[in-house]
C-alpha cells in the first residue's frame, strides 16, 4: 500500500469516528436529557465527555493532518474551492464544538456534584447548558455534512 493510500484509509476513518462518535454522543445525551432520568444522565455525560477524549479529539487532529498531506501529495492547490470551503467548514464546525466540550464538561461536573449530594435537582444552569450544547450541536453537524459533501464530489465552482 502507497503512503497515500494509507493517509486517505486514516482520513476516511478518523472521519467515521468524529462524525458517528460526535452524533451518537449528540443523540444519547440529549434523548437522556430529556427523559431527565438523572441516573442516566450521569452515566451518559461520564461516558459522553470520555469518547470525546478518546475519540472525537484524536480525530479532529488526524483529520486536518490527512488532509493536508494529501493535497500536498495529490498537487491541489490549497486555493481550489472544494478545498478551501472544507477548511472552513471544518473550522466553523470547530469553533462549535469546542464550546460543547466544555458544556459537557461543565454538565457533567454539575450532574457529580447533584449525585455525591444525594439529589437529582439539577440547578437552571445545567438546563441553560443544555440548550446552548444542543443549538451549536445543529449547525456542527450541518457543517461536517457539507464537508463530506465537498470531499467526495469535489465539485468545481
Amino acid at each position: 500500500m502507497n503512503t497515500y493510500l494509507l493517509l486517505k484509509t486514516l482520513h476516511v476513518l478518523s472521519s467515521v469516528l468524529l462524525v458517528g462518535t460526535g452524533f451518537g454522543s449528540a443523540f444519547y445525551m440529549f434523548f437522556t436529557n430529556r427523559s431527565k432520568q438523572f441516573k442516566a444522565q450521569v452515566v451518559v455525560a461520564r461516558l459522553v465527555v470520555l469518547a470525546d477524549w478518546c475519540f472525537t479529539t484524536p480525530a479532529v487532529i488526524i483529520q486536518p493532518l490527512t488532509g493536508f498531506a494529501m493535497v500536498h501529495m495529490a498537487g491541489w492547490p490549497l486555493s481550489t474551492p472544494w478545498i478551501m470551503w472544507s477548511f472552513v467548514l471544518y473550522l466553523f464546525a470547530g469553533a462549535c464544538w469546542l464550546p460543547v466540550v466544555w458544556l459537557q464538561i461543565r454538565m457533567k461536573a454539575m450532574l457529580e456534584v447533584a449525585d455525591a449530594n444525594n439529589t437529582s435537582t439539577l440547578p437552571d444552569l445545567y438546563w441553560r447548558y443544555a440548550k446552548i450544547w444542543e443549538w451549536l450541536g445543529y449547525p456542527a453537524f450541518i457543517a461536517m455534512i457539507g464537508v463530506y459533501f465537498l470531499m467526495v464530489n469535489k465539485p468545481s465552482f
